[in-house]
């Protein structure tokens, strides 16, 4: 019998999954990697502003990755352990991802004029912008696969996937600290794309650090 066959036959024979035990381990590593990639960002790229906290841009980009992060950790958590169901925090992510392209269209298209509606989705910073995120998501993406390696995920790419939205939201979130740009259709667009970079990051790694 071929390895991945049997691991996935034990699996199926195992039980209910002890989820809770996979939110204690992931749980510490979300948060040393959010606190790195704060640092970071502030590090690298400087701090906000402190007027900036009174309008409600920083707090969009806050408001939108944290929620991210919730999502991701669930899917992260689940995808830890074998044969468990994907569908609610899937969803959970799709939910969050769709809410703010819709918030950041709407605001795009019915309260920016025509003339000025590209330069509100490009902003001065849509080339490094995912390039930041995923260079801030790196620590915390180190991090999540290595709790990961202590877990039983028995769907690597996947699991990889997930660790890697995890530390994208992450990252993201550290960023939101130091980027500049207001503009909802701006953090809808590039913010977004920053995650799945690092999702595609952690899907190539994962099948290498966390096979069995």
């Amino acid at each position: 019998m071929k390895t991945d066959a049997l691991i996935d036959m034990l699996a199926r024979g195992a039980g209910a999954a002890p989820r809770a035990v996979a939110l204690r381990r992931l749980a510490p590593a979300a948060v040393a990697g959010l606190m790195a990639s704060s640092l970071l960002a502030v590090g690298i790229y400087g701090p906000l502003p402190s007027w900036m906290f009174a309008t409600s841009a920083p707090w969009i980009k806050l408001v939108y990755s944290g929620l991210l992060v919730a999502a991701a950790l669930w899917l992260a958590a689940r995808a830890a352990l074998p044969v468990v169901r994907m569908t609610g925090p899937w969803r959970a992510v799709g939910i969050v991802v769709l809410a703010m392209l819709f918030v950041g269209g709407a605001v795009m298209f019915f309260g920016i004029v025509p003339g000025q509606r590209m330069e509100s989705l490009m902003g001065q910073t849509w080339r490094q912008c995912p390039w930041n995120v995923l260079v801030l998501s790196l620590p915390a993406l180190a991090l999540i696969l290595w709790a990961m390696r202590g877990l039983a995920p028995t769907r690597p790419c996947l699991a990889g996937f997930a660790s890697g939205l995890l530390a994208g939201a992450l990252g993201a979130f550290g960023y939101s600290l130091s980027c500049p740009e207001a503009s909802p259709a701006f953090i809808a667009a590039w913010y977004s794309l920053g995650v799945v970079l690092t999702g595609a990051v952690g899907a190539a790694f994962g099948p290498r650090l966390l096979r069995w």
